[in-house]
């Protein structure tokens, strides 16, 4: 039974990097699943039932992928590449960053989803903000940059890669990110 539910929400967050929220249906799961769409109904009501707990994996994966960070042993530098190419490899070339998709379509989400992913947003910028931050302090980033602003760009930089890799391909996110690699190392 969990692992239905499982199966539901994982296939939902591959729909949403392929199509995003609004245009997949209940219709996508039961097909690729070979269940019925009441099958999926029982274990969420309704679409935004099943947009909350997209939103809450997003977020527990974010959450996960912070023990690296909070670890003192690995330089500030190690950190904010890590994080970045993490953001970067999760995705195959036809998907984009599942955060970025429910951005996306934002003001066409119920407002419990939208409260969820604003959750996720501020959370992922705030971990960039703090790498950032720590990078500034170990001078490896001029301390004069204004933090949230940096922040902003790398979140930026990585996921709009993602975005033209979808259409133009792997160079373009392999250029980004030897830019930002650069940048980093020439700061």
């Amino acid at each position: 039974m969990e692992n239905r539910k499982k199966q539901i929400v994982d296939l939902a967050i591959k729909l949403i990097q392929q199509k995003g929220y609004v245009a997949f249906s209940y219709d996508d799961i039961s097909k690729q699943l070979g269940v019925t769409k009441a099958s999926i109904h029982y274990h969420f009501e309704k679409k935004e039932d099943l947009g909350v707990a997209i939103t809450e994996r997003i977020l527990i994966r974010l959450q996960n992928s912070l023990s690296l960070i909070k670890n003192p042993s690995v330089s500030a530098e190690e950190k904010l590449k890590h994080f970045i190419q993490q953001q970067a490899e999760r995705f195959n070339c036809t998907e984009i960053c599942p955060i970025s998709s429910l951005q996306t379509d934002y003001e066409s989400l119920p407002n419990i989803v939208k409260e969820k992913i604003e959750e996720v947003s501020r959370l992922e910028l705030k971990v960039m903000k703090e790498l950032v931050a720590e990078a500034q302090t170990e001078k490896i980033i001029n301390d004069t940059e204004d933090v949230h602003q940096l922040a902003v760009m790398i979140l930026s930089s990585v996921k709009g890669a993602l975005l033209y890799r979808r259409v133009l391909g792997d160079d373009v996110l392999v250029e980004v990110l030897n830019q930002l690699n650069r940048f980093l190392r020439n700061q």
